[in-house]
């Protein structure tokens, strides 16, 4: 038995970084994939781009959208599959048997995960900056010390996916997601090794302090403020002890 899993694909005047995210899905050898492309109505060739593919997308849509986590929640809300997962523009699967390896002995966990590497507009790789938990240490307050799991490397059950708080979390949504859904989560399984090549440089890279903000917001808001307190202070005081190291 294959569980259906919703590939969703977010861009907006993504003309020089689409084709090769389309590509690394249309290269799975996983037998039942659902393609999803939102589009923000791009001003470039990305729709063009998209279309050269129609044969390989099940639900193409292109109209404007009120920020990247309002064109999340389309592609949720589009998605029939058992799992919905996001692949956006310029982010790769690894190699076309990830999703399979992936997949395999899964056992219709509410969470499937793994992990990822960074790589630049260059090409040029880089080790994911956070430690991936096993199942057994891995919890909602794992997010606190920010994104454990490549946000690309979570296949979640729909049946459990909320919609993005995009009106409250303008960059840092995605923790506040992955935390929702962990709150549900009741069995995860884990592939080992790299699934996703995550294009650097997104929104909460380009506005860090304020995502830094959200995330101690966020934690905040599902944790209690000395909870959150405590593990920002040992952040603190691990980034000193590397730095005094160096």
């Amino acid at each position: 038995m294959h569980p259906k899993v919703s590939i969703i694909t977010v861009c907006y005047n993504a003309e020089a970084f689409l084709e090769r995210t389309i590509q690394s899905v249309v290269a799975q050898d996983y037998p039942n994939i659902e393609y999803v492309v939102i589009d923000g109505a791009s001003k470039d060739n990305t729709l063009a781009i998209a279309k050269r593919y129609a044969g390989h997308i099940t639900t193409l849509v292109s109209e404007p959208d009120k920020s990247l986590y309002d064109a999340m929640n389309k592609g949720i809300r589009r998605a029939t599959g058992d799992y919905v997962v996001f692949m956006n523009a310029g982010d790769c699967i690894a190699t076309p048997q990830s999703l399979s390896r992936m997949m395999e002995g899964s056992n219709n966990a509410d969470l499937v995960y793994s992990k990822a590497e960074f790589v630049d507009e260059a090409g040029l790789h880089r080790p994911w900056h956070k430690t991936t938990p096993p199942p057994d240490q891995l919890r909602a307050r794992s997010f606190m010390n920010g994104m454990v799991i490549c946000h690309q490397c979570m296949l979640v059950k729909r049946s459990i996916a909320p919609q993005y708080d995009w009106q409250t979390w303008k960059i840092a949504a995605d923790i506040n997601w992955s935390i929702e859904v962990m709150k549900q989560v009741k069995t995860a399984h884990f592939y080992d090794a790299i699934f996703c090549h995550f294009l650097a440089g997104g929104v909460s890279d380009k506005r860090r302090r304020q995502a830094v903000k959200e995330r101690f917001r966020i934690s905040v808001q599902h944790f209690g403020l000395w909870a959150t307190l405590l593990v920002h202070v040992k952040i603190a005081f691990q980034v000193l002890k590397r730095g005094s190291v160096s």
